[in-house]
């Protein structure tokens, strides 16, 4: 009884199993229904109301814009080679949203780009889009910077202005900024002709900002190149010339210009010292002085040939000929001032041809005086400015270059009783050595007025100047053409400038400046210079030479003039010019 009772089982209750079983399920369909619920609603919430910005933010990360630099227009010399173009360059950015640790980043990259690291980190800081770490890196920095292999670092091909003869006209064709946009010079001038249209490119990149792909890819269009009037043959010999006078002679600076007369065509125009763009990136913060294009905009007091233009404007207003005979005592005092010569002589009497040879300061006072005999003390002083202003002094040429300085010519009602000493032999008025080659070309070429120019043509299209109007009388320009060749004669004054084979006509000068510590004419402070043209006969080549300060003084003749006859012998070969 007992085994079989104890062997007995209780039978479960009824209905007790199923019902747990069910609540265990409602309840985890319930909690299913909430999530899911929860769920639809932030789907719903992400798909509406944040569908934009969600959308923009996915396209950001997986797309890249930029804009494609368009190749700068280069500028050419006459003969059609390049004095400057562009040339393929690389850029070092970043897409700061990318780079994980910027710190890390710009320690890595810092000695590779030859930065401080703090500004390359703070460059790359931030949730930017887009940042230039380094530009026109070379192709050694671009290999190891892409090796690093750095998220977020990229390389972007762009370009970088060249002069592939160094420094050779870089004064003329001047410089761009970090934006490529010309900052002075030709660059400056012609930068809305240069400058090319940019493209646009958008590229599909991977987390690591690697390009996968491009979606718009709009090509660049390239500025129209600029062709010079300038011989770059020509111009890089002048320019050595100027290097070894101004060396020669220990002088601050020494310029020159080399012009066709007939119509003002620049083939040269150099000043030095100079630099070379390719090296001296950063010339203007460092050294301005450096890049200036000094023949037109820097002036200076021309001296003795100045007297070109008083004789020539005392010949067309009938006062003297060439063969008009003045007595001339050693020296000429008018107040408290005495006008004597650059070299000291006894009473002489010459003719005018002869005082312009031998570039006497008291002749050419003596004929500047007639001017005021024939119309007046007042008249005298307004027709003298006359002349000078005809030949263009005192307003700018309109070269086509920036920054031309007008010169300075003093109002003829502002003359003091003693300017007459000093303004018809060059000393107080100031003028640019472009001036003063064009004032020359118009004697060189009968009496016509020539507009210097440096632009043959932009693009297709011809832009050079036409001649301008008469000054002076054929018959003027002959009579002074005619002293100016005995200049150069055995005797004359500027003999050095004599070209072995051919008749040259010029004229020397050597001017006193003003010492800017005194604030007087120091005979220690000189700019020696020459002006000439050949063949004198059928004029074809006109150059001018200044050289500032030559150490312990010096002449015109004695320095500008060798200088001339270098630059002409060398530019007569190369443009075969025959005697």
């Amino acid at each position: 009884m007992s085994e079989r009772r104890r062997g007995r089982r209780r039978p479960p209750r009824s209905g007790a199993g199923p019902k747990l079983r069910r609540r265990r399920l409602q309840l985890i369909v319930l909690l299913v229904v909430a999530v899911m619920g929860v769920l639809g609603a932030r789907a719903a919430f992400l798909g509406t109301v944040k569908a934009g910005e969600l959308s923009a933010l996915a396209q950001d990360q997986q797309r890249r814009s930029a804009e494609v630099p368009a190749p700068r227009g280069a500028i050419l010399a006459s003969d059609g080679s390049r004095l400057v173009q562009d040339r393929p360059a690389v850029n070092i950015v970043a897409t700061p949203y990318l780079v994980p640790d910027a710190t890390e980043a710009a320690e890595t990259l810092a000695p590779i780009l030859s930065s401080d690291p703090d500004e390359l980190r703070d460059l790359m800081s931030g949730d930017g889009g887009y940042a230039v770490l380094a530009r026109n890196v070379s192709p050694q920095a671009a290999r190891e910077a892409r090796e690093k292999n750095i998220p977020g670092i990229s390389l972007e091909d762009t370009y970088e202005r060249f002069l592939p003869r160094g420094r050779v006209g870089a004064q003329l064709v001047g410089l761009v900024d970090d934006q490529r946009g010309g900052l002075s010079g030709l660059e400056s001038s012609l930068d809305e002709h240069l400058t090319g249209t940019a493209g646009y490119r958008v590229e599909a990149r991977d987390p690591f900002g690697r390009p996968l792909r491009r979606i718009v890819d709009r090509e660049a269009v390239p500025g129209q190149s600029a062709r010079l009037t300038v011989d770059a043959v020509i111009q890089d010999r002048t320019e050595r010339v100027l290097e070894e006078t101004r060396e020669r002679y220990d002088a601050a600076s020494a310029t020159a210009v080399v012009m066709r007369p007939s119509d003002g065509a620049i083939i040269a125009m150099a000043s030095t010292p100079g630099f070379d763009p390719n090296i001296q990136r950063n010339l203007l913060g460092d050294n301005p002085e450096l890049e200036k294009n000094r023949p037109a905009v820097d002036t200076f007091e021309p001296g003795s040939t100045f007297k070109a233009v008083t004789i020539a404007g005392a010949i067309e207003d009938g006062l003297v000929q060439p063969s008009t005979v003045f007595n001339l005592p050693p020296t000429l005092r008018l107040y408290d001032r005495e006008l004597g010569e650059a070299h000291p002589r006894p009473a002489v009497s010459w003719p005018v041809s002869e005082i312009l040879a031998k570039s006497s300061n008291v002749g050419t006072v003596l004929i500047a005086q007639r001017f005021g005999d024939k119309y007046g003390q007042e008249g005298g002083r307004e027709r003298i400015n006359h002349w000078i202003e005809r030949f263009g002094f005192g307003s700018r040429t309109e070269l086509d270059f920036p920054g031309e300085a007008p010169g300075l010519v003093l109002p003829s009602q502002d003359w003091s009783g003693t300017s007459i000493l000093n303004i018809p032999i060059g000393q107080g008025v100031s003028v640019t050595l472009t001036q003063m080659a064009a004032a020359y070309a118009t004697i060189a070429n009968g009496g016509h007025r020539v507009q210097p120019h440096l632009i043959e043509r932009i693009g297709a299209n011809d832009v050079a100047p036409a001649r301008g109007p008469r000054v002076i009388s054929a018959r003027t320009a002959n009579a002074v053409d005619g002293m100016l060749r005995g200049v150069v004669a055995p005797d004359g004054t500027g003999s050095l400038a004599g070209v072995e084979g051919y008749t040259v006509a010029g004229k020397t000068g050597t001017a006193n400046k003003v010492n800017p510590e005194t604030g007087r004419y120091d005979s220690a402070l000189l700019v020696a210079s020459f002006v000439g043209y050949l063949p004198a006969e059928r004029p074809e080549l006109l150059i001018a030479v200044a050289v500032d300060e030559p150490a312990g003084g010096g002449f015109g003749g004695d320095v500008a003039a060798p200088a001339f006859e270098d630059i002409a012998q060398f530019s007569l070969q190369k443009l075969r010019i025959e005697p």
